[in-house]
């Protein structure tokens, strides 16, 4: 099968090494010029589970892809969607199938003006990953990937890019309700990746401290409020409890956004996650003030970073 990653960042390159090595035809897709020449000078360095290696894949830049490809996998931060969908139209045949495992809410409303519906997957990923430096990254840890067709329809060929994930050990689920997880995920992620940002810690230590759990607690709460006027029941308790077993369990680990905004002053995907929920509490007439207030603590620390 032949695929492409949009997006080749920490969990891009993870995935697009994984496939790979599967025996699948990949290709890379990326902007940041230092990851694209360190990986076609040297090829993808991973750390994997405590072994290194290398794997030479084909890296390009957006307006360099001209082939059509079966299967792409969108991992750009949530803000670059529209734009990456933009420049790789060269590449989407009419029957390329585009799945999206952003983190956050509400993508597919981006998707929808450059993909046609029955081409359209969305799902969710709960696998890690880390960046080191420019084509580097480290794999730790085990993680499932849930996809389902947008439109009734897509089923056999949403099954196809399963049977392709688990055979590339990415454990592969078809999904009947991926909405829940994706709402499942952004609550996760808007527990734990703007607080571990903001306290410049590991989920463990996030963790060791006395209110931990209680601003959890407060998050969720909102989350699960705004998910009901979306018709996801996402349940209190029981997600919360995820969060913080999740949280101990990966205590050594950096969240994606600390290592965006903390480690590489990169913008982040806080208005797609806690702004999100705000911003959806808003049109339905209420409030999240937890999750309105953590988005401007970002917001503001990226500014005294002077984040790009």
């Amino acid at each position: 099968m032949k695929i492409a990653i949009a997006g080749s960042g920490a969990m891009g390159s993870r995935f697009g090494f994984m496939l790979h090595q599967a025996g699948n035809d990949v290709i890379l897709i990326d902007k940041w010029d230092a990851h694209i020449q360190a990986i076609r000078e040297n090829g993808l360095q991973v750390q994997y589970n405590g072994t290194e290696q290398t794997a030479h894949i084909p890296i390009y830049y957006p307006n360099e892809v001209k082939d059509q490809v079966d299967v792409i996998f969108m991992f750009t931060k949530a803000m670059f969607l529209g734009d990456m969908l933009e420049d790789i139209q060269p590449i989407i045949g009419e029957q390329t199938q585009v799945v999206c495992l952003l983190n956050g809410i509400g993508h597919e409303t981006v998707m929808k003006e450059y993909v046609p519906l029955e081409n359209m997957l969305i799902g969710v990923t709960i696998w890690t990953a880390g960046l080191n430096g420019p084509g580097q990254i480290e794999l730790e840890g085990t993680g499932s990937t849930e996809i389902q067709n947008f439109i009734p329809g897509g089923e056999e060929k949403a099954k196809e890019i399963v049977a392709v994930l688990k055979d590339a050990g990415l454990n592969g689920i078809y999904s009947e309700n991926v909405k829940f997880s994706i709402w499942r995920k952004a609550c996760v992620n808007g527990a734990l990746n703007a607080t571990c940002s903001l306290l410049d810690s590991t989920l463990g230590e996030m963790f060791e401290t006395e209110q931990a759990v209680s601003i959890v607690e407060r998050i969720v709460k909102e989350f699960v409020e705004v998910a009901k006027e979306q018709d996801v029941e996402l349940d209190f308790e029981e997600t919360v409890e995820y969060i913080v077993s999740a949280g101990k369990e990966l205590g050594h680990h950096y969240p994606s956004m600390h290592q965006d905004l903390i480690q590489h002053h990169r913008l982040t995907e806080i208005d797609y996650i806690n702004g999100a929920v705000a911003r959806l509490a808003n049109e339905y007439g209420f409030e999240a003030p937890t999750n309105a207030l953590i988005t401007e603590f970002v917001h503001a620390k990226e500014q005294i970073l002077k984040v790009k």
